[in-house]
């Protein structure tokens, strides 16, 4: 019998309704209806299961080496700078590399002679991260970074001079973060994983330090503020180590000490105390106060402290305790004097233009540009 028009239509929507069903619903769901729940014995109770294991222990254990939370707001200056930038020897070198300038290498205000020494810093470090920070920028980092220890950002806004604050930052910076300080005006020679022997424990190191000067002569006052000298114009460092919580503390109080008495020199003798002020004169004390301080070395086996002495006519890496010092050589290449050697020595690492473009023009050690 032949089928109307519609009853064809309503055999066409069925068919398709049933081949949908087929190719949508799962077979198990189509063949089989859940299985009812298992029963559960009878004799299952509490008492039966209470002395179980459980899957993880309850309540959970602390964790490492978590400290608890304390209020340190009240606390000393260098007890809250310790508890906020907590020092890890056996955490790895920061991969950054941190400068300062006026302005950034992508803007126009950017110096040419200084585009070599800044690219040669990214060209041996690939794959750290390289920062530039201009002076607007450096008081926004500080108060961020040093939030919770506000005398320090306020110490850095009373400071007199760009040099001063330019000190200071470095300072800071490694203290918060660690990584590798160094000048606008410095090249990088080789990379900092070649700084340090190929088989030494870096676990073991905590700072790495360079001589400046070394200066055997009688008139060495006339020309540096220490017999031996430590460059701060390149330093590596893992975040909150000692030396840098010391020397931030010290500039802090101190400035503040200052600005609260209204006894910041102006001048000449403001510049020529900045080498003990923020410079490496107070850098080079600070390290020496930390390799003679019994609370973080054992003076069970030495006889006398560690002295100029110990550093004189060093040609190779000089470990005490988790301070690395190198060479002259190292970070003052082709100086032509102290017994430095050219800068294809295989421990020059860093090359240290002088621009200096912050010091007077009369200044005897500044180098000229053509």
């Amino acid at each position: 019998m032949a089928l109307s028009p519609i009853a064809r239509k309503g055999v066409v929507i069925a068919a398709v309704i049933l081949a949908l069903y087929f190719f949508l619903v799962p077979a198990a769901v189509r063949s089989v209806s859940a299985p009812p729940p298992a029963a559960v014995p009878a004799d299952s109770s509490f008492e039966q299961h209470k002395d179980s294991k459980p899957s993880r222990p309850y309540p959970p254990p602390p964790a490492k080496n978590q400290k608890p939370i304390e209020d340190v707001s009240t606390k000393p200056l260098r007890e809250r700078l310790k508890y906020h930038f907590p020092y890890d020897i056996e955490s790895k070198f920061p991969a950054y590399v941190w400068q300062t300038w006026k302005a950034a290498p992508g803007s126009g205000d950017f110096a040419d002679r200084l585009r070599p020494f800044e690219a040669s810093w990214t060209e041996k470090h690939p794959g750290f991260v390289h920062e530039v920070i201009t002076d607007d920028a450096a008081p926004h980092l500080i108060n961020y970074l040093y939030a919770s220890v506000p005398e320090v950002a306020r110490a850095y806004r009373a400071m007199p001079l760009p040099v001063i604050k330019a000190d200071f930052f470095r300072y800071l910076i490694l203290l918060a973060r660690g990584g590798i300080y160094s000048d606008i005006d410095t090249k990088a020679l080789k990379p900092a994983t070649d700084w340090l022997p190929a088989d030494f424990d870096k676990a073991s190191a905590g700072l790495v330090i360079g001589i400046e000067a070394d200066p055997d002569r009688e008139d060495w006052a006339e020309w540096y503020a220490r017999r031996i000298q430590f460059c701060q114009w390149t330093i590596q460092s893992k975040p909150g180590h000692p030396v840098l919580l010391d020397i931030v503390a010290t500039i802090t109080e101190k400035t503040l000490q200052m600005q609260s008495s209204k006894t910041f020199l102006k001048g000449d003798a403001l510049q020529k105390s900045i080498m003990d002020y923020t410079g490496p004169g107070i850098w080079t004390d600070t390290i020496f106060r930390y390799l003679n301080n019994k609370d973080y070395f054992d003076f069970s086996d030495r006889k006398t402290n560690v002295t100029y002495s110990d550093f004189f006519n060093l040609e190779e890496q000089k470990r005490i305790g988790d301070v690395v010092v190198l060479p002259i050589t190292s970070f003052s290449p082709g100086v032509g004097q102290m017994g430095a050697k050219d800068t294809d020595h295989p421990l020059a690492f860093v090359k240290h233009e002088f621009d200096g473009s912050w010091k007077p023009e009369d200044d005897k050690t500044r180098k000229k540009h053509d």
